[in-house]
């Protein structure tokens, strides 16, 4: 039996949280930089602003079909659909 098979059965509905895989929303910075870069021919570029922002999964609500034969409704990521990792039920 696949490791994920597991968490199908026994996970709770968790908010943007894949059922499969576990992806969830991750932090990370959005970078603002100003001026013409060395290579074409100018002084270089410079940071002038750093804000913090979440880089979130694509998941989707679908019903996926369990291994023990029944059907539930769970968020999966788009990667885990197109791995398939799951069975549309």
């Amino acid at each position: 039996m696949p490791p994920f098979t597991r968490n199908l059965l026994t996970t709770k509905n968790m908010a943007r949280i894949c059922a499969i895989t576990g992806r969830r929303p991750v932090k990370g910075s959005s970078i603002n930089r100003k001026g013409q870069s060395k290579k074409s021919g100018g002084i270089g570029t410079h940071v002038t602003s750093i804000t913090k922002r979440k880089f979130r999964p694509n998941l989707q609500r679908i019903r996926v079909k369990l291994p023990n034969g029944g059907t539930k409704r769970l968020l999966v990521s788009v990667k885990a659909i197109k791995a398939g990792l799951i069975q549309k039920a």
